[in-house]
């Protein structure tokens, strides 16, 4: 694996450990990155800047109040610069100061300007780094998103032995070309088509027949496919939500509106999810005003409507890797089984709604997905995390 000039930032603190980094920037080097280097004083007692600038070629920065550097706002200049900055070795005073945003030398400083990628390779002593006070430091830097790099275990430099040894460099230089290797999202250059929500059918200008989904899980589903890197369109029956950004809505309103909407979007598609809970029926006729009462009883004439998610995958030409969503009350794994076959999908997903605190209009939700002869149990999650879930385990179908 190697790099095109990327550049990264070695901040280097006071430890025994440091004498490897001048291995590590060679190896860095050899992966065509650029290195430069920052020193705090302590790190200067193990290792001389003469030596960093040299395997480096580029001069060590060690001073917060360098006159000509802060002229052209050196620090400011070099926390913009780097893809990557790299604490190693990162003592535990180095780890302290961060954690509580502490910038009273370069290195801190830098820390708290750069708008990249932070990572640290603790080095200490084994008690010192089983201390609750470090700890405590390294889960809150984890919890603002600074990558914690080892420490390794072993013989350290005082005798103990015990966790508290930075990685070696070629350890240090391959978590770091991973750092800075994109990750290709699972979907990226697909196009997903969700719908989402209830349909209503109209019995005149004032009435219509629906049903109690709140579109929560197609949104969420819309959501987790947005962030796998999908193009996605979210066909949505009325609902109060708020569409998440980046997709194309198409709102629509009856079964007949949905049908025509997802036939049009499909055979562009690679993946389709019938997520929405279209009405079975419509009325036969709609009156043009409001229905008067007459009498004790009324007799409502109902029409099948088309069956969405099936005619989608029946297409013959373009036909999109098929999911429909079975939210049964009943013998769920039964029909849904069974719609996954008379249907002809790919997959489905399957939840009980009498189950008290899932499926409509609540926020979490359990489900079992069926494919093929197999079977996956998502137990009860939020919708959020169910979404991420069905949606990586799509994607994995068709990679």
């Amino acid at each position: 694996m190697s790099q095109t000039h990327k550049r990264i930032l070695l901040g280097i603190s006071g430890g025994i450990a440091a004498y490897k980094c001048a291995e590590l920037v060679r190896r860095l080097k050899d992966h065509h990155c650029d290195v430069k280097v920052v020193m705090t004083e302590s790190a200067k007692q193990f290792i001389t800047p003469l030596t960093m600038q040299a395997v480096s070629g580029e001069p060590v920065a060690d001073s917060l109040l360098d006159p000509a550097a802060e002229a052209a706002m050196g620090h400011i200049e070099l926390a913009k610069w780097a893809d990557l900055v790299l604490v190693a070795p990162a003592s535990s005073n180095i780890i302290a100061k961060m954690a509580a945003g502490i910038a009273d030398d370069l290195l801190t400083t830098l820390l708290l300007a750069t708008p990249t990628t932070v990572a640290i390779a603790p080095a200490m002593n084994q008690q010192m780094y089983a201390h609750l006070a470090t700890q405590s430091n390294l889960s809150t830097l984890a919890s603002r998103g600074v990558a914690v790099w080892g420490p390794g275990q072993g013989e350290q430099a005082c005798g103990d032995v015990g966790k508290g040894r930075m990685l070696e460099p070629h350890e240090l230089v391959s978590l770091t070309l991973d750092a800075l290797t994109p990750e290709v999202p699972l979907l990226a250059g697909k196009t997903v088509t969700i719908t989402a929500g209830p349909t209503r059918e109209a019995l005149d200008p004032v009435r219509y027949i629906s049903n109690h989904s709140s579109g929560k899980m197609g949104y969420a589903l819309a959501e987790a496919a947005l962030a796998l890197g999908a193009q996605v369109h979210l066909i949505s029956g009325p609902v109060t939500l708020t569409p998440p950004q980046g997709c194309e809505v198409h709102a629509v309103s009856s079964a007949l509106d949905m049908h025509q909407m997802a036939m049009k979007l499909a055979p562009d598609s690679d993946i389709f999810i019938g997520c929405a809970a279209v009405a079975d029926y419509r009325a036969a006729d709609i009156a043009e005003q409001k229905i008067k009462k007459q009498g004790d009883a009324m007799t409502l004439t109902l029409v099948k409507n088309p069956d969405i998610i099936a005619d989608v995958a029946a297409l013959k030409a373009h036909r999109p890797y098929t999911v429909g969503f079975a939210a049964e009350t009943q013998d769920v794994a039964q029909y849904a089984q069974g719609k996954l076959k008379n249907k002809g999908l790919d997959m489905i997903c399957a939840n009980d709604v009498s189950q008290a605190g899932i499926g409509f209009n609540a926020n979490d939700n359990a489900l079992t997905l069926f494919w093929d002869n197999a079977q996956q149990s998502l137990p009860l999650a939020s919708k959020s995390e169910l979404a991420l879930t069905v949606v990586k385990a799509i994607a994995g179908k068709l990679n």
